[in-house]
């Protein structure tokens, strides 16, 4: 693995883990369940099982599983409080760093934070070669940017924006 404490399991175990949370939670009579992938190297996965598992039980599946609206609504938060800050693949930057800020200040250690490259990033070159190829830390723009009321931004944006499409897609079955 490319840095220290990484963990990862592969997409498959991802999607065996998947098939059985949503069967078991089937089996107990869950009328919805809702897939949120946060790590952008989660979402193809959670997109590609989502409708085989939907198929599978009685339980309305619902995948929250686009990666680009995710980190459009992340750049967005940090827009919206007072960040002028945009970054195409976001990875322990500013937005990220955010977050947890506004959860637990505590976990960040601020000293010890690093910028990453910024600007345009290739995905499909991330994806295919690794982190390594771009960052030498794993950091992806500046974390620097960072603040508590961005990250209290960020999450109600997504908080919203999530509701409403299962809000949506629980009115539509």
């Amino acid at each position: 693995m490319e840095f220290p404490g990484t963990i990862t399991i592969p997409p498959e175990t991802l999607m065996d883990v998947i098939r059985g949370y949503c069967r078991s939670l089937d089996e107990h009579g869950f009328e919805h369940i809702v897939l949120i992938p946060t790590h952008g190297g989660n979402f193809g996965p959670v997109k590609t099982v989502a409708p085989d598992v939907a198929r599978e039980i009685e339980a309305t599946v619902i995948p929250l599983a686009d990666l680009d609206e995710h980190m459009q609504l992340l750049n967005d938060g940090l827009s919206e409080a007072g960040i002028d800050y945009d970054q195409d693949v976001i990875h322990a930057g500013a937005a990220e760093t955010a977050m947890v800020l506004a959860i637990n200040e505590d976990l960040v250690r601020l000293q010890d934070i690093e910028p990453g490259p910024e600007g345009e990033i290739s995905t499909t070159c991330l994806l295919s070669e690794g982190f390594k190829t771009i960052t030498e830390n794993g950091v992806l723009g500046d974390p620097n940017e960072a603040t508590v009321e961005a990250g209290e931004t960020i999450i109600r944006n997504v908080v919203a924006t999530y509701v409403n499409h299962i809000e949506n897609e629980r009115d539509s079955v």
